[in-house]
């Protein structure tokens, strides 16, 4: 089945990849943004190296934060590619 733009829709899935983008403002802190290519909201897994400074129970350390970002985007894309 073609789209209105001419291309097959399975075409069009292979083309659509998840990424994992990491935003750190500050050293040690920052979030890991799973972005979906079909426009959904994003996704943040938040993470801060300082145990003292966490004032919010979602904040992990960077490297927690990382895999699970990236275990939810293989989810995700597993997910986008076998439809």
């Amino acid at each position: 089945m073609t789209s209105s733009s001419g291309w097959d829709r399975s075409v069009l899935m292979t083309c659509m990849k998840i990424r994992v983008i990491k935003h750190e403002v500050i050293t040690g802190w920052g979030s890991y943004e799973v972005r979906f290519p079909d426009r959904r909201p994003s996704k943040y897994f938040y993470f801060e190296n300082l145990p003292g400074r966490r004032l919010r129970p979602d904040r992990v350390e960077q490297a927690v934060a990382e895999q699970n970002a990236k275990r939810f985007a293989r989810e995700e894309q597993d997910k986008l590619d076998s439809q």
